[in-house]
């Protein structure tokens, strides 16, 4: 195969034209550069979505955070190229090579790495006749630490030795893929289906297992101390009364104390439950130690609720209103926090609570956009934690302080008050 090389000029003008493109603005044009060997280029941040890319060398490239959404990636060679924190979702990767990549923290929500057929030009007819031959994705060895990959195809992918530790991989399709001493240690893996999957020396300790398809296949329980299964019957039993409890809790909100009752969720297995309280008024309840792993609480009324030692990974809180919460201590990687209420709420004249994360474990968290003014960050694991746009004054990071003389509220002793205050203010 012959690839082409594009000097810097002719390349920069290829760019700028598709990035106009992109962008919806008169003028542009979509990029179409099949076979082209850019091996060693920086293209970090350029945005090449649906860009037309077959058959492309990107070799040692440096292509953090570019922006490849929906584009033709087939047959691509990643080889070593630095793919940090790309945007990949929906693209069409079927019979790349990522051998050796870096895609930490990277998105590749729906892509297709699948096995892809390539063109090879016969040598002696030239382009004239073209063979096929069957090409499987590559991932040996590959960094995938922090990545989403929900939805994702890598039926029989070859990833022996790839590091997918503290990936969102639900509902990705791994059937028949190689995963031989690959690192899944803390990864989520909701739904997904490693039906087949040679899983030899892979690790799963704290990994998130639930509703996994694994046919025969089998994991090494001594390869997966911690790791998350399904919920028991009883506990999908015991969602009906929890259902009560938050209806009861939001009577007790609506009428400040005087109807209802407070709930107290403390230890309980909230996935039965994962999509009930979207939109609900569960201001200060008490979830001290809750398994939430993947619950929805988009637009939740919960200021001042307490999640002390709560297992929130990959909980979604997407526009809440978390003012005075607590997390600390709890275990938030991957939690979505975008838009969402983080500041400090008034609980009288001359008082208020922070939103405080001390101690809290928060790999690759999203809190774009969120207001989280005077919250509190000591002693937390952030790795990968993204703030986009966040509004962040006074917001308090580091080593946390001598807690002598500091003022703490409990929920469950002043949750009136909590509710109350969040009334008036909400």
């Amino acid at each position: 195969m012959t690839y082409v090389k594009l000097d810097s000029e002719t390349l920069e003008a290829v760019l700028k034209l598709h990035e106009r493109y992109a962008g919806g603005i008169l003028g542009g044009k979509r990029a179409s550069l099949k076979f082209v060997d850019l091996s060693g280029v920086d293209l970090s941040g350029r945005n090449l979505a649906d860009a037309e890319l077959t058959g492309c060398i990107f070799e040692n490239a440096k292509l953090i955070k570019t922006i490849f959404e929906r584009a033709i990636l087939f047959a691509c060679d990643f080889r070593k190229a630095d793919l940090r924190g790309a945007r990949m979702a929906k693209a069409d990767m079927r019979g790349a090579n990522l051998r050796g990549a870096d895609l930490s923290h990277a998105d590749l929500t729906q892509s297709d790495f699948r096995e892809g057929e390539v063109a090879v030009a016969d040598k002696r007819n030239g382009m004239m006749v073209v063979k096929h031959r069957m090409r499987p994705g590559d991932a040996e060895g590959t960094l995938f630490v922090g990545a989403t990959l929900d939805g994702s195809q890598f039926n029989g992918v070859q990833a022996k030795g790839a590091d997918f530790q503290d990936c969102s991989m639900k509902g990705a399709k791994l059937s028949g893929a190689i995963l031989k001493d690959c690192n899944l240690a803390g990864a989520d893996l909701q739904d997904a289906d490693l039906t087949g999957a040679r899983l030899e020396g892979a690790h799963f300790e704290d990994a998130i297992l639930t509703g996994v398809a694994l046919g025969f296949g089998k994991i090494d329980p001594k390869m997966a101390k911690g790791a998350l299964g399904d919920p028991t019957d009883s506990a999908k039993i015991r969602a009906i009364q929890l259902e009560n409890m938050a209806h009861e809790h939001q009577a007790w909100w609506e009428s400040n104390g005087n109807a209802g009752r407070h709930a107290k969720f403390d230890g309980e297995d909230l996935r039965p439950m994962a999509s009930m309280f979207k939109g609900m008024r569960l201001t200060a309840i008490s979830a001290v130690k809750c398994n939430g792993v993947g619950v929805r609480f988009m637009s939740t009324q919960l200021q001042g609720a307490n999640f002390c030692e709560a297992d929130l990974r990959g909980a979604c809180f997407v526009g809440a209103d978390l003012r005075g919460a607590n997390f600390t201590r709890a275990r938030l990687n991957k939690a979505d926090f975008r838009n969402a209420k983080l500041s400090p709420l008034r609980i009288s004249a001359d008082k208020t609570k922070a939103t405080d994360f001390t101690g809290a474990e928060m790999r690759y968290a999203n809190f774009d956009q969120a207001d989280i003014r005077e919250a509190l960050f000591y002693d937390v694991d952030m790795l990968g934690a993204s703030f986009r746009g966040a509004q962040a004054t006074g917001a308090k990071r580091g080593k946390s302080p001598q807690s002598e003389g500091q003022d703490t509220l409990k929920a469950d002793d002043a949750a009136p008050a909590v509710s109350h205050a969040a009334a008036n203010a909400a």
